[in-house]
């Protein structure tokens, strides 16, 4: 009977949807920011690392996450113009030697206290710069999308492997819709 109870039970597990015993990471806000002639994006962003990305993080392993984004302008007679379509990356590393964790974008590296703090800069995107408000008609609705995901492609050739095999190492978003406009009121460069 209790076999019978034990394979009823994980019958039952194996239906459920994955969103159920796995939390999804997932884009939870993204602002559009007008400051100084510039469009700047603020975002949050909901994930967790697994045990064994983080165990390969405290070895030393670089990390790659990269934000994607589309804008675009929905056309009637056309297809969508894409008026912005960038990304960017940052590199999170532990240095054993010092025993420091030390969080790269492009040429800026800045040191952090813990692996979490590293990660909360990648969580929490603030004044990312997309570009100046002249790219942008006052007036006009524009649709974008946002994404996060560990780029695996930066890796070291042997990591891109267990990457493939593993699904510890596909840490992706799904992309967020999200519409905003411009107004007339507002200076335009």
């Amino acid at each position: 009977m209790l076999r019978i109870l034990l394979v009823l039970t994980l019958c039952c597990l194996c239906l459920l949807p994955p969103a159920v015993y796995a939390e999804q990471a997932q884009v939870t806000r993204v602002e559009p920011l007008l400051r100084d002639g510039q469009l700047l994006l603020d975002a949050d962003i909901d994930f967790t690392m697994g045990s064994e990305l983080r165990d390969a993080a405290e070895k030393g392993v670089p990390l790659y996450f990269t934000a994607d984004l589309r804008i675009v302008r929905p056309r009637w007679w056309w297809f969508d113009e894409t008026v912005v379509s960038t990304d960017q990356t940052w590199r999170i590393q532990y240095n054993a030697l010092t025993q420091q964790w030390r969080i790269g974008m492009g040429d800026l590296s800045m040191p952090a206290t813990s692996l979490n703090e590293a990660l909360n800069l990648v969580r929490h995107i603030r004044g990312w710069p997309i570009g100046p408000t002249n790219l942008f008609d006052p007036g006009t609705r524009y649709h974008g999308q946002l994404r996060l995901r560990l780029d695996t492609s930066r890796l070291a050739r042997p990591f891109q492997v267990d990457a493939l095999n593993s699904n510890a190492w596909s840490l992706t978003t799904p992309w967020k819709d999200f519409t905003f406009a411009i107004s007339a009121a507002a200076p335009h460069d």
